[in-house]
């Protein structure tokens, strides 16, 4: 192992997140890494909306990082959630202001300039910024390798015809990137996923230009590494070896505290008070991320069937879905089970999912949640809403084995019958538990001190520290 020498010190590396909390927490925990680990200066560099969202959440835990933020471009206001908006304001804002920041820090600390940058494989533009002033770089991707490999395959799907040039499939058909990889539906591709604008398509068109214009700029890069093991997946690794695993992060003896999880919005940690009370294995958590959104008949079968499990349940549900008509049924569902289940606004997710109580985790298989679930050996109930979260409940249900999707009925709705059955499957076929048992067990030792994602960190340091001289 690398010793944690006066040396390292002298690294000095810009890290640029995407503007998103499963992107933030991602380099935050490689940021906590490195500069625990392997003492590297680092200044982590947010726009100024997340940056107040994460200092107001988690300032007290980042003393040894310098934080600083840039202008989004967006108005006071203004929605995050509106992707296509977002995408274009960050592309047209981003890289002026943030050469500003290189060219401050480096005048004003002659001794200890910018040596590298590390920028989301989202923020390409950063990436661009540091070929400009001629910055080593290097690229992390926060989601899974398969997701990436889809990323590189766009201009084929363009040249064959699958996808017409706003990214729309030609055909409802499953694909595979190479024989041993999960299988793709095009009806999930992610770009195709993305709509919150008024205008969805513009959204579609804007998201896949900057996927193409993400995967260029990680041309330029000397590593692209990956918040992945390859105990998860050796097929997409394989598929393209300029990326290297790196992960579980959070599986890593600095970060598994826990305590490294940047919220956007205030903790309840009354639930792990509420989970010490339950019996080991029994509850149920469920929580869908950022984004997701429910009307009130699927909210309200939700709701149901978990009440028709006859389960302890943890349930996160966030302000923007609870509002109108779903407060009125939801403040009426949770008077009717005060000692059955809990509701909270939001959770400490990495502590609630390692406690003992906690039986199945319902998701929206987000890669973040989804690694948290499987470092946990935790089985899963998928519920996909968007973007790269049907790719992974792929993996959990048919690769890994460790859980089972939700199925819609005609209407599209996922029925409370179908929410309870489900539970009843997880929870009484052990397999599911034996098998995310042992996936654990890999994906931790992946981590450790020999292991193959230890090993690329290891090369990663020694790379930044060499871009020093």
């Amino acid at each position: 192992m690398i010793s944690n020498s006066s040396s390292k010190a002298k690294a000095h590396i810009l890290v640029v997140p995407y503007p998103a909390q499963g992107h933030v927490n991602t380099l935050l925990q490689l940021t906590h890494e490195l500069v625990k680990q392997y003492g590297i200066r680092v200044t982590f560099v947010n726009t100024d909306f997340t940056h107040n969202q994460v200092m107001k959440s988690w300032g007290h835990n980042i003393e040894t990082i310098r934080m600083v933020s840039i202008p989004d471009g967006l108005e006071d206001g203004e929605s995050r959630n509106l992707l296509g908006k977002l995408t274009e304001s960050l592309n047209r804002v981003v890289p002026k202001k943030l050469e500003m920041v290189i060219r401050e820090i480096n005048e004003r600390e002659s001794d200890d300039k910018i040596s590298c940058v590390v920028a989301d494989g989202s923020m390409g533009m950063a990436l661009l910024v540091a070929e400009k002033m001629g910055i080593q770089r290097a690229a992390v991707w926060p989601a899974s390798a398969a997701s990436l490999a889809l990323c590189f395959t766009i201009p084929k799907l363009l040249h064959q015809g699958i996808i017409d040039s706003d990214g729309t499939p030609r055909e409802d058909k499953t694909i595979h990137l190479s024989p041993n990889m999960p299988t793709m539906s095009t009806k999930h591709f992610f770009w195709a996923q993305m709509g919150y604008d008024d205008d969805d398509l513009n959204t579609q068109r804007i998201i896949l230009n900057l996927m193409l214009s993400n995967t260029k700029a990680l041309e330029v890069t000397d590593w692209v590494i990956c918040n992945s093991a390859l105990e998860l997946e050796p097929s997409s690794f394989a598929f393209s070896p300029k990326m290297l695993p790196i992960g579980p992060l959070l599986a890593s003896k600095n970060n598994h505290a826990g305590n490294l999880a940047a919220s956007f919005w205030p903790e309840d940690s009354t639930c792990l008070n509420w989970l010490d009370q339950q019996e080991n294995n029994s509850v149920i958590y469920i929580v869908f991320g950022s984004f997701t959104i429910f009307d009130l008949t699927q909210l309200q079968e939700l709701a149901l069937g978990l009440e028709l499990s006859n389960k302890p349940f943890l349930w996160v549900i966030r302000r923007y879905i609870n509002n109108g008509p779903n407060q009125a049924f939801l403040k009426e569902f949770e008077e009717r089970l005060p000692s059955h289940g809990k509701i909270v606004g939001w959770a400490p997710q990495q502590q609630v999912l390692s406690h003992p109580s906690i039986a199945c985790f319902l998701s929206h298989c987000g890669w973040n949640s989804t690694i948290e679930g499987v470092t946990n050996g935790v089985p899963f109930l998928c519920w996909p809403y968007f973007a790269d979260q049907f790719l992974n409940e792929t993996y959990i249900c048919d690769v890994w084995k460790v859980g089972l999707r939700l199925n819609k009925n005609n209407n599209g709705i996922i029925s409370q019958m179908e929410i309870r059955d489900k539970i009843k499957q997880v929870l009484h076929d052990e397999g599911f538990k034996e098998r995310a048992l042992e996936m654990k067990e890999r994906v931790i030792n992946s981590v450790k001190e020999g292991g193959s994602s230890n090993k690329n960190l290891e090369k990663f340091v020694d790379w930044i520290i060499k871009s020093k001289n």
